[in-house]
């Protein structure tokens, strides 16, 4: 074989060597191409962060929006407390088991058992009404009615939720209080032998009147919300459960009703919330009785906020801080029916978290 000009004369290095044109430092590969940027491929160290930037900016902004909350719900209660400890020392029986209301007299004697206690029983009832009825309305609207409906059906129940009060309030004494007399007078003839539907009357003016109007009120909200959870939950669950067989309600009943059980609970804490503070709606609509009393078609009943609403342009000193202390009891009550919800809420989100 002839010489190869590429070889090294060198034969005994037995290995072929490059000539002098080709050749490089050994173990080196082809040179990197300089670059003025950072190397492809994410390569470069991250940009320091700023000290102030809109993350930072916007994180303590959040944190002092949540902290103000708390600001906010601690002045309501100092504020409550200062005024009515007063007319707390003032008064002559006992402020929690008392159920009249006299606190302009010369030796004031008030209670907030009747307050406290038409409260909680019309909220309870206009809850029992409203929420099966919106929990209906919200399945149809996500589920069942078409699209063409749908959307304006929905867009007349959140109006409902802007009318005001006072609308309201006047609409159950004026145009719904006849319908509900005659429904008493019903009840009360084929059901008399039912406490609740039972006595001579008169009727009209009851806890049923003011609690059928609050369910009205209520109904928007509970309706809106629900609706929005249903449709949230994930088409893939429905697929699947009517993909194994099951029937239209099936797949509600297994799929949608669990998902959104949280939803609707929260939904159904919002509508109580908007019944325990109601004043002007059930001002006009409720006996303003101060007794205790589970008939409900009888004239009677009265709550804390309408009590506020009709007897504060006439009290005095100690008269307002006798109304300021029912409040603060009002205060208590929506204080506690939010934790307890806000409870259930968290122990069903645990309990799906841990099954899943």
């Amino acid at each position: 074989m002839g010489d190869d000009p590429s070889r090294s004369a060198d034969a005994n290095a037995g290995g072929p060597v490059v000539t002098t044109s080709h050749s490089r430092a050994a173990g080196g590969g082809v040179p990197p191409t300089p670059l003025d940027g950072p190397p492809l491929g994410g390569g470069g160290g991250l940009p320091r962060k700023a000290r102030f930037s809109m993350e930072t900016g916007f994180r303590g902004l959040s944190t002092a929006a949540g902290a103000m909350v708390l600001v906010i719900i601690i002045a309501i209660a100092i504020f409550l407390v200062s005024k009515a400890v007063p007319a707390l020392n003032a008064n002559t029986e006992n402020f929690l088991s008392y159920k009249t209301w006299f606190p302009n007299d010369a030796e004031p004697k008030f209670g907030i058992a009747a307050l406290a206690f038409g409260t909680v029983l019309t909220s309870v009832i206009a809850l029992l009404v409203a929420v099966p009825i919106a929990l209906g309305i919200a399945l149809f609207l996500s589920h069942y009615a078409p699209k063409r409906l749908a959307t304006p059906l929905g867009f007349v129940i959140d109006l409902l939720a802007a009318v005001p009060s006072v609308v309201f309030g006047l609409w159950g004494r004026d145009v719904f209080l006849n319908p509900v007399r005659d429904f008493s007078v019903w009840l009360n003839t084929y059901f008399g032998w039912v406490p609740i539907f039972g006595g001579d009357g008169p009727f009209g003016r009851s806890i049923l009147l003011g609690s059928l109007v609050l369910a009205i009120m209520v109904l928007p909200i509970v309706t809106s919300l629900s609706r929005e959870v249903f449709q949230q939950t994930p088409a893939m669950n429905e697929e699947a459960a009517l993909a194994l067989g099951a029937t239209k309600w099936e797949m509600i009943r297994t799929t949608v009703l669990p998902y959104g059980k949280p939803g609707v609970i929260a939904a159904v804490m919002l509508g109580l919330g908007r019944a325990l503070g109601e004043t002007i709606a059930l001002a006009l609509t409720l006996g303003t009785v101060f007794e205790i009393s589970f008939n409900v078609i009888e004239n009677g009943g009265n709550s804390i906020a309408a009590n506020i609403a009709n007897t504060f342009g006439e009290a005095n000193a100690t008269g307002r801080g006798a109304l300021i202390a029912s409040g603060l009891v009002l205060f208590a009550i929506t204080l506690v029916v939010n934790m307890a919800a806000r409870a259930i809420i968290y122990r069903r989100r645990e309990f799906r978290d841990s099954a899943a």
